[in-house]
C-alpha cells in the first residue's frame, strides 16, 4: 500500500501518522506539502492531526483552500481512499468530502486522552480489522471535535450506515457521560456515501504500540494494508 500524508502549516501530527502508517506497510508514506498541486500515485491519502494556519478563521477552513486539497477531492472522487484524522477530519468537511461541521468542544476546554469508542460499521476498508459493536480505546486530542449536522443529514449517516466510530461510555453505551465533546448522537467518525473516506476526531495512529498505553488503532491500519495491498 503506498500512501501520502499532507502537511499544512500547523500540522503537528503527521510525523505520528507518518510512523504509524510506516509501521503497518514497512514503507515510509510520502510526504506532501499543502502548496503541492500533484500527488505520486498512492493508494490512500490521509489528512493528519494539529492546527492548521492556527485555527484561524474556522479550524480546517484555511487548510481546505490550500492547493493540494483540489488534488485530493479529485482523487477521492476517483476512489483514492482519503483519511482525516482530528484537524483532518476538520478539513474533510470544510473541503465538503465529509458533510455537518466540527465546533468548539460543548465544554469549552481542550479534551486530550484515551476514550472508549464503539465501532459501528466495519464494511469499509478502514474498519474492517475490528468486529461490529466492538469497544476499543483511542487517544482524543482536541478542542473543536464536537460533531453537527442537521438532522436530516444525521438520519442519512444512521439510515446508509455511515457512522463508523460513536463515543461511548464504559459500558459501551453511547451515553451524555461517554460523549466527550458533545458530538451529535455521539458520532466520532463518519464515511463518505462510496465509504472511500473516512474522517474521525480519535487519533488511531496514537494507539499502535504497548507504549502508548494501548494498541487498539493496529487493527486500524492493517485492515488498510490488507484492503489495499
Amino acid at each position: 500500500m503506498k500512501a501520502a500524508v499532507i502537511v499544512f502549516p500547523g500540522s503537528n501530527c503527521d510525523r505520528d501518522l507518518s510512523v504509524a502508517l510506516e509501521r503497518a506497510t514497512g514503507t515510509p508514506p510520502k510526504m506532501v506539502w499543502h502548496r503541492e498541486t500533484e500527488l505520486p500515485p498512492v493508494d490512500l491519502i490521509a489528512v493528519p492531526g494539529g492546527f492548521s494556519y492556527g485555527d484561524y478563521l474556522r479550524s480546517g477552513a484555511m487548510a481546505a483552500q490550500s492547493p493540494v486539497m483540489r488534488t485530493v477531492v479529485e482523487h477521492a472522487a476517483k476512489g483514492v481512499r482519503v483519511l482525516g484524522v482530528c484537524n483532518g477530519f476538520q478539513v474533510l468537511t470544510e473541503a465538503r468530502l465529509l458533510p455537518g461541521a466540527l465546533m468548539r468542544n460543548a465544554g469549552l476546554k481542550f479534551v486530550s486522552r484515551p476514550v472508549g469508542l464503539r465501532v459501528e460499521n466495519v464494511e469499509s476498508d478502514f474498519t474492517r480489522g475490528y468486529e461490529a459493536g466492538q469497544r476499543i480505546h483511542i487517544p482524543v486530542a482536541h478542542h473543536d471535535g464536537n460533531y453537527f449536522a442537521d438532522e436530516a443529514t444525521l438520519d442519512r449517516l444512521e439510515g446508509e450506515g455511515r457512522v463508523a466510530f460513536r463515543y461511548v461510555d464504559e459500558d459501551g453505551e453511547p451515553t451524555a457521560d461517554g460523549n466527550i465533546n458533545g458530538s451529535a448522537r455521539n458520532i466520532a467518525g463518519i464515511l463518505n456515501e462510496s465509504r472511500t473516506v473516512l474522517g474521525l476526531m480519535p487519533h488511531p495512529e496514537r494507539a499502535v504500540e504497548p507504549l502508548h498505553g494501548g494498541t487498539d488503532g493496529q487493527p486500524f491500519f492493517r485492515s488498510l494494508v490488507e484492503a489495499l495491498s
